[in-house]
């Protein structure tokens, strides 16, 4: 989940600093020039009335390396410059996030990183930190997640160290400002009281805690009763006891000095004293309550029924990762190529809406799944659909077309991996935060292109589990319990009130 927060949050960064990373879309777009180049001349060679059939040579980009440094402190820090515009990036990566939150104080990370950004400093009060980042064109965030926290800070080059000393002062010395407290809480609040307003949301809540447990850190979520017992000493507490320097991995893009940097850098965190930084530990699954087949569902007055079909699967390191992942492109990762989309949608014309997807981390166990949204009347049909596609995933080897559409994909799309130096910075970030070595992107797709056909069904064998499959349906309840029956004893889950 923190990878897929992370990326959103990397994309976001990319949008809205783009500027900065003029120079790296331009290598980008070379490359692509070159790909399209090479596409060209084969594509001659081809039959050109059926684009299906063209195969394109394999895109080669050495992205250029950060420097990386670590402050007496323990902040690492990595550097690397780009002087096409007169900006400057900064983003860090906090070794926190809502798997502390106390059972009965559910929120407590994500209102902690909120009011940092929000509360002011211990040197200025939050009207001043915006009115101040507003006169400087700057723009400063802060955020925690399950796995981990985030800030960022994008300014001028002539505005660096003033900029840097507001970011700093928010991270070490955030106020927590009492009023700036209690509208996070209101906020809060208001964000729990709508929640059960979309089908598409309680589908998505609901599904991870027939997965894990509702009181799971995957799966648990806020209730007014946790957010009113939420105080402003609680958020000094969780800050002072998770936010460390020698928790803290910082990358710095854009127009500067590498010398005049650490200097800064240096002066507002080097007297920052270390902590004790506490490392991500999530509890595992006990495998008696959520590792068997469950059938339920959701009443909700709405047009179409959602669904979710699938179960709990490996971590990023396993082994058979690479594989798992190649195979649900295959079924229905890739959207328009993929099985169920050509059969649920393109063939049956079940559902608008269709495909599977794989989410994993290194810290967690992994949720494997196959969505749709659909007409009460074709739900059976559609969950049939899923099942007999992931068993013959399972009995039958993918086609040398399969296979070799989904590598190609997969290794073609990893420039896109690389598209600026604030990318290639915080995949570094990512890297180092997760313990993985820095080649690890590299290494997957050297696996990816050796995998074979073989290892696709051995893996669909032993990952795409019949047995385990978790059916959750949020729709008309009443009907919805007789279509799901030919699937197991089916149950409800009653959503409760959130007013």
């Amino acid at each position: 989940m923190r990878r897929v927060i992370r990326e959103a949050y990397l994309v976001k960064r990319e949008r809205d600093g783009g500027c900065g990373m003029r120079r790296w879309a331009s290598v980008l777009a070379v490359v692509v020039v070159i790909a399209l180049q090479a596409m060209v001349g084969l594509a001659a060679d081809l039959a050109l009335d059926n684009p299906r059939t063209m195969r394109f040579p394999t895109v080669e980009f050495n992205p250029p390396d950060a420097e990386r440094l670590v402050l007496e402190n323990g902040m690492v820090v990595y550097l690397l410059e780009d002087h096409e515009l007169p900006l400057v990036t900064i983003n860090a990566t906090l070794r926190t996030g809502s798997w502390l939150d106390p059972a009965d104080k559910v929120g407590l990370a994500g209102m902690t990183g909120a009011v940092m950004r929000t509360g002011g400093s211990a040197r200025m009060s939050p009207e001043e930190i915006d009115e101040e980042l507003e006169q400087l064109a700057a723009t400063v965030s802060v955020g925690f997640a399950k796995e981990s926290g985030s800030a960022s800070l994008d300014v001028l080059k002539k505005d660096l160290k003033r900029g840097l000393q507001i970011f700093a002062d928010l991270l070490r010395r955030p106020a927590f400002d009492r009023s700036r407290v209690e509208l996070a809480k209101l906020q809060a609040l208001e964000g729990i009281r709508r929640r059960q307003d979309s089908p598409g949301a309680i589908v998505g809540r609901e599904f991870a805690k027939l997965l894990y447990g509702a009181e799971h850190p995957s799966a648990r979520e806020t209730s007014i009763r946790s957010i009113d017992s939420i105080t402003r000493e609680d958020l000094v507490a969780f800050h002072q006891q998770t936010v460390h320097p020698n928790g803290i991995i910082l990358g710095v893009t854009g127009d500067f000095d590498k010398l005049a940097m650490m200097a800064l850098l240096r002066e507002v965190f080097g007297d920052w004293a270390k902590g004790t930084v506490p490392e991500v530990t999530i509890p595992a699954v006990p495998e008696t309550d959520f590792k068997t087949g469950a059938v339920r569902f959701v009443n909700k007055d709405t047009s179409q029924t959602h669904l979710r079909v699938g179960h709990l699967t490996i971590k990023e390191t396993d082994p058979d990762y690479v594989a798992v992942a190649i195979a649900n492109d295959i079924l229905g990762g890739s959207s328009f190529r993929s099985r169920l989309f050509n059969d649920v949608r393109t063939k049956r014309g079940l559902a608008y809406s269709v495909g599977s997807g794989l989410r994993a981390s290194v810290y967690d166990e992994g949720v494997w799944l196959m969505r749709a949204e659909t007409k009460l009347s074709s739900t059976q049909e559609v969950v049939n659909r899923f099942v007999a596609n992931m068993e013959r995933m399972r009995n039958e080897p993918v086609t040398d077309a399969e296979l070799a559409e989904a590598k190609e994909a997969y290794v073609n799309s990893f420039v896109f991996s690389f598209t600026s130096a604030s990318s290639i910075v915080s995949r570094l970030m990512d890297l180092e935060y997760d313990g993985l070595p820095k080649d690890w992107l590299q290494q997957i797709r050297d696996k990816v292109v050796k995998l074979t056909k073989e290892d696709i069904q051995r893996v669909a064998k032993a990952h795409f589990n019949p047995e385990r499959l978790r059916i959750l349906a949020v729709g008309s309840g009443e009907a919805l319990s007789k279509v799901l029956a030919s699937f197991g004893e089916v149950k409800e889950i009653t959503l409760a009130p959130e007013s």
